[in-house]
């Protein structure tokens, strides 16, 4: 689990535009961790969360898209049925409340991502780590994205 940043890039709901945005990030070599568009008759926001924020933002800035930026908390979880329900349900018994949530579809070793905008990040950590030793997990690692250390 780490807190990663993710960026919520408002676009013209026009053929192509997607296309262009995510090519800029290919070609800047971005890794992507997560990506979630949602769409209304006038604009799209996609919402993405990559392994180099630093390049993400000049890009971005380079094809003058509109952005905002905001900490996630990524939650590695078991590609399995009720993962996701499972983490919820630990935060809504601590009344944290999800402003949202999107998943990966899975990846190597069985794993997902799951990426929450939670209002107290630190807070949802530590509950979070808490539950994994009270069930004899092993506690996740908690560590921060580079850009966010500085």
């Amino acid at each position: 689990m780490h807190i990663q940043t993710q960026f919520s890039v408002f676009m013209v709901n026009k053929p192509g535009v997607l296309a262009q945005v995510l090519n800029e990030i290919a070609r800047a070599k971005v890794n992507l961790i997560a990506i979630t568009m949602m769409d209304s008759v006038e604009h799209g926001v996609m919402r993405l969360v990559g392994r180099s924020p630093e390049r993400i933002r000049n890009v971005l800035k380079g094809l003058n898209m509109p952005f905002s930026e905001t900490e996630v908390l990524c939650v590695t979880l078991s590609n399995r049925a009720g993962a996701l329900a499972d983490i919820t349900q630990k935060l809504a018994q601590a009344h944290i409340n999800i402003s949202y949530a999107y998943c990966t579809a899975g990846a190597k070793g069985g794993k997902t991502t799951g990426v929450l905008k939670v209002a107290d990040v630190k807070k949802t950590m530590k509950i979070l780590s808490s539950h994994a030793d009270r069930a004899g997990k092993s506690k996740p690692t908690v560590r921060r994205s580079p850009a966010s250390r500085k």
